[in-house]
């Protein structure tokens, strides 16, 4: 069941980004959605698939009998139609990246690629955390990350009592939050718990997941006994680096 379900996963997601392409891709306006009941049966295949293991009854499921042709409407009424299947499919696409946890495995992925790649773009020692936050973002535009789109940097204030924070990184369609660290001694070490706590705290409110990232200078001498209190829920994750 689950080899299939990813099967109609992927299926859907190339669906998804076919119908985003005619979005910019067709310069006349007045046939651009004519091909809108090519998709409606496309997504109705994938959708009465997936109701076999999954349910759906939050989706639209349209009768292919009785689809409209396409010369009988006009352009809004095309468009009207293409909108509509297109938001069907994006929540039959949650719903199985919600049944597959595709988003908990793509956190893993993300973090087992940033702990594996980013000590290799830094030669020298990083003076401060704005360097360490410049390497993660050149590995995410190298990984094909586009900014907007798949992550943003420095946004999605947080209000938290009198004052907001903002997180390094937020990656939305994760529903996750990226937070660097930078420690060169004892005592910064020491704070980074208090920080990483805070941050726990006022992040939860917004984002489901959030990846912390600690760039160490050689003062974490047991990464287990630091991570103890922080990296035990599915829902946390820590990365220490070390230079």
């Amino acid at each position: 069941m689950k080899e299939e379900l990813q099967k109609l996963y992927k299926n859907a997601i190339a669906l998804l980004e076919t119908m985003k392409f005619t979005y910019t891709s067709d310069d006349n306006k007045i046939s651009q959605y004519g091909s809108f009941d090519v998709f409606i049966r496309k997504y109705t295949q994938i959708a009465m698939s997936v109701s076999k293991y999954v349910d759906i009854s939050l989706l639209d499921i349209y009768n292919l009998e009785k689809i409209p042709n396409a010369f009988s409407l006009t352009w809004p009424q095309q468009k009207q139609m293409f909108d509509g299947v297109l938001a069907n499919l994006s929540l039959l696409i949650s719903l199985l990246e919600n049944h597959l946890d595709i988003k908990q495995n793509k956190i893993l992925e993300l973090k087992d690629f940033l702990a594996s790649n980013l000590r290799k773009t830094i030669i020298e020692i990083p003076r401060n955390e704005k360097e360490i936050q410049g390497k993660v973002e050149t590995l995410l535009i190298g990984k094909g990350f586009s900014k907007g789109i798949d992550y943003d940097r420095e946004v999605g204030r947080v209000k938290v009592s009198m004052k907001e924070v903002i997180p390094d990184f937020i990656f939305q369609k994760l529903g996750l939050a990226l937070e660097i660290k930078f420690t060169k001694d004892k005592t910064k070490t020491k704070s980074i718990i208090d920080e990483i706590n805070a941050d726990i705290r006022a992040y939860g409110k917004e984002y489901a997941n959030q990846l912390f990232l600690i760039y160490d200078i050689g003062t974490i001498t047991d990464e287990n006994e630091f991570k103890n209190d922080i990296d035990n829920q599915d829902n946390i994750q820590v990365i220490i680096v070390k230079h």
